[in-house]
C-alpha cells in the first residue's frame, strides 16, 4: 500500500517514479524508494536524483557502506578523492566504503542519477573539507556535527510532483498504484 507515494506495508511492491514521493529543495529533487515502517529497506538505500545544471547530488562526503551511481540522463562531474572526472549518460560510478565523493550536474541540461547504497552504520556519513568540491559549491567549509546542519542551508525538502521528464503525455495511461 502507498501513502503519498511511499510504500508503508512490508512485502513486495511496485511503484512508478511518476507516482512515488519526490522531495525538492534548492539543491536537488530526490525520490527515495526505501519505504517507511514495515516497508523500510534495511540493507539498501535506492534513490533517483534530478539535478539542475551546476547543482550537486549531495555535499562531498563518505559513508561506511559502498555506494554506486548510474547516470541516466545529462552530463555530470564526479568529484572523488579530491579529483574531478567527467561522467556521461550510462556511466557507472562505484565508491567503496569511506570513499569521499559527490556528483554535480554539468552542462546546460539537468541530470538524472540513480543511486544505490549499502546501509552499514546509521549516521556514518562524514563531510571532509575539499577544495575541489567547494569550488563546485558541493563542499563544506569547515567541520560540522550533523548532516541536518549541513543540508539546512538548502531549505527543508518539500513533497511535490516528479520532475517534468516523468510527466505523462495527454491521453496516456492513468497512474497504476500497485502494492
Amino acid at each position: 500500500m502507498l501513502e503519498d507515494g511511499v510504500p508503508v506495508i512490508g512485502g513486495w511492491f511496485v511503484v512508478s517514479v511518476r507516482d512515488a514521493q519526490w522531495l525538492h529543495n534548492r539543491m536537488r529533487s530526490v525520490c527515495r524508494f526505501g519505504g517507511q515502517g514495515a516497508a523500510h529497506f534495511d540493507d539498501l538505500g535506492i534513490s533517483l536524483y534530478w539535478l539542475p545544471p551546476g547543482h550537486a547530488m549531495s555535499l562531498y562526503h563518505h559513508e561506511a557502506g559502498q555506494e554506486d551511481f548510474l547516470v541516466l540522463a545529462g552530463a555530470c562531474t564526479l568529484i572523488i578523492e579530491g579529483e574531478e572526472r567527467p561522467l556521461a549518460r550510462w556511466d557507472l560510478v562505484h565508491c567503496p566504503p569511506r570513499t569521499p565523493h559527490t556528483i554535480v550536474a554539468a552542462g546546460s541540461q539537468p541530470a538524472l542519477v540513480f543511486a544505490v547504497g549499502a546501509r552499514q552504520e546509521k549516521g556514518s556519513a562524514r563531510y571532509p573539507v575539499d577544495p575541489v568540491a567547494t569550488a563546485h559549491g558541493a563542499g563544506v567549509l569547515g567541520a560540522s556535527s550533523s548532516a541536518q546542519e549541513i543540508y539546512a542551508a538548502f531549505g527543508e525538502p518539500t513533497p511535490g510532483p516528479a520532475p517534468g521528464m516523468f510527466s505523462r503525455a495527454p491521453g496516456s495511461e492513468a497512474p497504476a498504484h500497485r502494492a
